[in-house]
């Protein structure tokens, strides 16, 4: 049985994936409303009722603005951690959540999901692994350098959801503050496109057959970079920009070595617009 996965939205506006299988599946983040994940998941052929669980990697609002929502309407369990919970507003801690600590998997379904620490801006966050029958995807956004922990799962991957989130020339020259720049730049913020890519030329398997580059930053990045960049390099790996305000198409991920590029799509693979990736004005990185 081969994994379904899709970027329902990626970026500072919001953060929200869905890793599953034709039966059931989990979001990873909830970061756009209730109503346009459902649409979403409708735009793909899924229905919220496949959705049995929400993990969340970190505090950040563009990870949680839509998860009171999707809780409450759906009843769906949560899971975090003890210390991203404790960090939620007041009023959302009493929101039904469950914990999960560091490598202890949890089961959901025919799914198992996996976290470990990354570094970024927040008080616990997390990464995850989602595994069905020796089959994982990869969840790494909002962490700022390589670990051991990033560099050992990242190359276990069939598919993966890998931040590029700045150009570096782009932050240099921009309109940040100097504050935020460092922030980002400097170990606890975002990865930019070029040390994504070292970690992609480094440690990917020889059968990963996706690569969805998320995050991307409105102001300091381009899609066209990002895509030249890795699609000089990719070999039998597809790669596809995850788009800041729409999904992304549903695709395929099977224990397979060979990725046939154009066929995998469950649907007809969406064209990115670039004015999805409209200029906005600089956000803190709690919001990044």
């Amino acid at each position: 049985m081969s994994l379904l996965i899709a970027s329902l939205n990626s970026g500072s506006n919001g953060n929200c994936y869905y890793i599953g299988n034709k039966n059931e599946g989990v979001l990873i983040d909830a970061g756009i409303s209730c109503r346009e994940t459902e649409r979403r998941l409708k735009h793909l052929g899924l229905s919220i009722k496949m959705v049995k669980a929400i993990f969340i990697t970190h505090e950040h609002a563009d990870h949680i603005n839509g998860l009171p929502k999707l809780v409450k309407k759906h009843h769906l369990p949560a899971y975090m951690t003890r210390e991203t919970r404790s960090n939620l507003k007041s009023g959302w801690r009493e929101m039904g959540s469950f914990t999960f600590q560091a490598y202890e998997p949890v089961t959901i379904g025919s799914l198992t999901i996996t976290g470990f620490p990354k570094f970024h801006d927040a008080v616990d966050p997390h990464s995850f692994i989602v595994s069905q029958d020796n089959i994982n995807v990869g969840v790494f956004t909002d962490t700022g350098r390589f670990c051991d922990h990033l560099i050992k799962n990242f190359n276990r991957c069939h598919a993966a959801f890998l931040e590029a989130n700045y150009d570096e020339a782009m932050l240099e020259t921009g309109g940040y503050p100097q504050h935020l720049k460092d922030r980002i730049r400097k170990g606890f913020g975002h990865l930019s496109n070029k040390e994504a890519l070292q970690l992609f030329l480094s440690h990917r398997a020889p059968f990963m057959s996706h690569l969805i580059l998320s995050h991307l930053s409105a102001n300091n990045n381009k899609p066209e970079i990002v895509e030249e960049l890795f699609n000089s390099v990719a070999g039998e790996t597809e790669i596809i920009i995850a788009p800041r305000r729409k999904e992304t198409a549903l695709y395929h991920i099977s224990g397979s070595a060979k990725n046939k590029k154009s066929n995998m799509a469950v649907h007809a693979k969406h064209k990115i617009q670039l004015s999805l990736f409209e200029e906005a004005q600089p956000q803190s990185l709690l919001a990044s």
